[in-house]
């Protein structure tokens, strides 16, 4: 058990550095003037290439704009999950302890959001309502894939019939991946915030996992 804890945090720490490194890398390698009023994006070869194989489609982008709402529900629940326990038991350090570091978790995700909002590494391959957006990471990536498979952590815990276990991980499976893959194909993102946002996140849900096998 003891190894297991240690090579997760390993793998995170290393998922984290490779996040680092992507996104130093980008600021460098291959930058190009391929951006909406002429915005410069690093691996701007593959980029271009992807963004012109996947074309822009809108509608899909909407689709999984609106999509991004489920894992906001999802923290609201276990934020109200933990304040009912927290009264209940009259005491903060009486919440689960895995609903403790999941708060801090969330708080985490938010900061590394805004962070991210203010230092800009580069922006959308369009625009969005005539005004060019900050890109990398992809916030939408980002979210679900923080909040979804530590919400599957949740859920296994708590759900007792093994069956409904599997249908519930299964289904949110299968929500990343289509919310991952169409936010790539609508063509709002370049390939490597994608990328970026997918690095992160791995990142930060195998040390979330890390810590709560404490």
């Amino acid at each position: 058990m003891k190894k297991e804890k240690q090579k997760n945090f390993c793998i995170a720490i290393c998922m984290l550095a490779a996040f680092l490194l992507w996104t130093v890398t980008i600021r460098f390698f291959d930058m190009q003037a391929i951006g909406p009023q002429k915005s410069t994006v690093g691996f701007a070869t593959i980029n271009h290439f992807v963004h012109n194989l996947t074309g822009v489609h809108m509608v899909l982008y909407t689709v999984t704009d609106w999509l991004g709402l489920v894992p906001l529900m999802i923290v609201m629940g276990f934020g109200t999950l933990g304040l009912f326990q927290w009264i209940k038991r009259k005491h903060l350090l009486k919440v689960d302890y895995s609903l403790l570091v999941l708060g801090g978790f969330y708080i985490v995700v938010i900061a590394v959001y805004i962070l991210f909002e203010i230092l800009i590494v580069n922006y959308r391959p369009v625009l969005i309502n005539g005004y060019l957006e900050a890109s990398y990471p992809s916030s939408t990536t980002m979210l679900v894939m923080c909040v979804m498979p530590t919400a599957i952590m949740q859920f296994n815990s708590r759900i007792k019939n093994d069956i409904l276990k599997r249908c519930v991980s299964s289904a949110i499976i299968v929500f990343i991946a289509f919310v991952v893959i169409g936010r790539l194909i609508s063509g709002v993102h370049w390939f490597t915030d994608i990328v970026g946002g997918t690095l992160l996140s791995a990142g930060l849900v195998l040390m979330y996992r890390a810590i709560i096998s404490l």
